[in-house]
């Protein structure tokens, strides 16, 4: 039978970067039973099911998965060439990111999104906290927390678990004293956010936060990484420090974890363009 869907292909894009048909109607303006027909319609005519239902959250099943990435590479080459023919396809794609999560996680990969999408330009604007997205000009964002910013959309990423981390002389120290005593006495290292981190690690750990010593914040995390090898310090790490624990330059000081962490996208605008469309697939497809 030959396919006749191809309006709903849009619709089907904005659910399955929403996963939610609710969102996917509030962004495309449109009923959720609007939504919700197309989307049933489209199965019908393909003949298999693109999303798995699980109450209100909704994931791409393998053939889904495949559908979309098809029609989202169609979409975004009929896109962008309405913009190279009106002449508009001049700005590059710019994402705000953590130095460290740049450099560890998002350089060594991008080769494969230039191949994925020739003749997409991107800048990569440093960011580290919530807060200089009110001052920088970006696309999208990949900021570490929780996903709990009120003022943004955000959507996980890389769920990884933080763990205080430390050089080899702190790290014997903590081993003498213990990591209860240890996280009262020895500095702690925070991000952008303060404390929060360390506030969430001692809930995570049945532990009261009541560290004696005066905290260092250091917004950068490339410049924390550093300070935590110079004995600065402990600090929450996850595994992107790989290198350094493999080296024996930081070590793990306990096996309580704050598993509620994780690197998500921040939408800081309605991410229409077929670039950030684009990005925003590919990103997630490296997980």
């Amino acid at each position: 039978m030959k396919f006749r869907s191809y309006d709903s292909l849009k619709i089907f894009d904005a659910v399955a970067r929403k996963q939610s048909m609710t969102a996917a109607a509030i962004d495309l303006n449109l009923s959720k039973g609007s939504i919700s027909y197309q989307i049933n319609k489209l199965e019908e005519n393909l003949g298999f099911a693109l999303f798995e239902r699980n109450n209100a959250r909704l994931h791409l099943t393998e053939n889904g998965r495949r559908i979309w990435n098809v029609s989202l590479n169609a979409l975004q080459q009929i896109d962008q060439e309405i913009e190279d023919i009106r002449g508009t396809n001049t700005k590059a794609l710019c994402i705000g990111a953590l130095t460290y999560f740049s450099s560890r996680w998002l350089s060594p990969r991008l080769m494969d999104f230039f191949e994925k999408n020739p003749g997409v330009s991107l800048r990569i604007e440093p960011v580290n906290s919530i807060a200089d997205l009110k001052t920088k000009d970006v696309d999208l964002a990949i900021l570490w927390g929780f996903g709990e910013w009120k003022e943004y959309e955000s959507r996980l990423l890389l769920r990884l678990p933080s763990v205080p981390t430390a050089n080899t002389t702190l790290a014997k120290e903590v081993e003498s004293i213990g990591i209860e005593a240890a996280v009262r006495q020895v500095t702690l290292l925070g991000d952008s956010s303060g404390d929060t981190g360390w506030r969430a690690w001692h809930a995570a750990a049945g532990l009261p936060y009541l560290p004696s010593k005066s905290s260092i914040i250091i917004p950068d995390s490339n410049s924390r990484v550093q300070a935590v090898i110079d004995g600065q310090g402990i600090a929450l790490w996850d595994d992107l420090v790989a290198p350094e624990i493999k080296s024996g330059q930081l070590v793990e000081l306990t096996d309580r974890k704050l598993d509620t962490s994780g690197y998500y996208l921040v939408f800081t605008k309605e991410p229409h363009a077929a670039q950030v469309q684009a990005m925003i697939y590919w990103l997630l497809v490296q997980t």
